[in-house]
């Protein structure tokens, strides 16, 4: 088999899991939108009806509305999301186990191993494209070849419910005629900086001599040259073989400008409990925290501290964070805050200090670790802090 790698992208993901729940968007323009109250109003994602009258992902829906007038917007149902991408993902495991996410809705897989069983690359991404439309209602276009680059070019090309093949007899006569933009981890920025110097193609990207692209881009040059010449051999990893995250963080954009020091205390301690539980989820400990604070009117500053030893708990993350902010002390009307979780190690492996005792820490985990399962079964809301409840009960009166 000459071309193995599949990328797999499933079309209009939100929008399509939407209206499986509710048929009647089916047939009208519908965009997946965030809060326009809570200042989350941009669109997530829109179907193909949208897609023909201009909408575009990330743009504000006042401006989606005016290309649309009568865009129907529907809220994220982020649980939906994760499910459907959990099915899809089985579906592509009975035909290998080499499946690798590369977001919700796409994966590549090696399927050289199961030619015997399946046929060749081509027939197994048709058969896989009948077996998600069959079984869960959405479509999926396919990208065949025999790298993951070229693989994700062909999932791009044809739209919706298609599978595309590009081999390497494909790739002068199709593929390097794409603008350049369309090669992967070629962004805005990148774009410009090519056409700068009159590279508007892949092709254009190909035929560089390497010195000059590595003089252009640096490191990123010399892997756009690699990709633009078919000679990516990056594997494509075994499912539930991703690498561990390097960081863990979370953030939120407040429904109003902040500048009491309490309601940023609120906000810290909300955003360190979640990214403390996702570090035990991941069985990992901080060594470092970075607080991220954007202003009213976006201004922006990031500061980090190290945490000497490492930690999983929301106590810890949450102190640290806060001394950042306290330190910094710009008095600003705070838009958004983010807390951001570095320099993991494996809990079971990480060291502890000397100098400090750690027996309270080790009682707070054990503490934390026990409310996570009680969230699980009982929900997120089952349990909260003495000090949160105390801000929310004022906030009441």
């Amino acid at each position: 088999m000459e071309n193995g790698i599949l990328h797999v992208d499933m079309n209009n993901f939100y929008a399509s899991v939407e209206t499986l729940f509710a048929p009647e968007y089916r047939d009208v323009p519908m965009a997946v939108a965030g809060d326009k109250e809570s200042r989350h109003g941009i669109i997530l994602a829109k179907n193909m009806l949208a897609k023909k009258m201009g909408v575009q992902t990330a743009e504000p829906i006042w401006q989606a509305m005016r290309k649309c007038p009568g865009l129907q917007l529907v809220k994220p149902h982020r649980e939906r999301y994760a499910e459907y991408s959990r099915m899809a993902q089985e579906i592509y495991c009975r035909f290998t186990d080499l499946v690798e996410p590369f977001s919700l809705d796409e994966c590549w897989l090696d399927v050289y191993g199961s030619e015997r069983l399946f046929g060749d690359g081509e027939q197994i991404a048709q058969q896989i494209r009948r077996t998600v439309k069959k079984e869960l209602g959405l479509t999926v276009s396919i990208g065949v070849s025999y790298n993951k680059v070229f693989a994700k070019l062909g999932s791009d090309y044809k739209k919706p419910d298609a599978v595309t093949v590009f081999g390497r007899e494909q790739m002068e006569s199709v593929i390097w005629k794409l603008p350049a933009q369309a090669l992967l981890f070629v962004g805005p920025h990148t774009g410009k900086t090519l056409e700068k110097f009159g590279i508007h193609t892949i092709g254009d990207i190909a035929r560089m001599e390497l010195p000059a692209m590595r003089r252009m881009l640096g490191r990123a040059g010399e892997a756009l040259w690699t990709y633009a010449n078919g000679l990516d051999t990056s594997p494509v990893a075994a499912a539930g073989a991703a690498e561990p995250p390097k960081t863990i963080g979370n953030s939120t954009t407040l429904p109003h400008d902040v500048t009491s020091e309490e309601e940023v205390c609120r906000t810290l301690l909300e955003l360190a409990e979640s990214v403390a539980s996702r570090l035990r989820h991941q069985g990992m400990k901080a060594g470092e925290v970075q607080l991220t604070v954007k202003s009213g009117d976006f201004q922006e500053y990031q500061r980090q501290c190290r945490l000497e030893p490492a930690v999983c708990d929301a106590r810890s993350l949450y102190r640290a964070a806060l001394e950042l902010y306290r330190k910094e002390d710009r008095r600003w009307s705070v838009r958004l805050l983010g807390l951001r979780a570095g320099k993991l190690v494996e809990a079971s492996g990480a060291q502890l200090s000397f100098f400090d005792r750690t027996e309270g820490l080790e009682r707070e985990e054990r503490l934390e670790t026990a409310v996570d399962a009680l969230r699980e079964r009982f929900g997120g809301g089952s349990v909260r802090r003495g000090t949160a409840l105390e801000t929310k009960n004022r906030d009441k009166k």
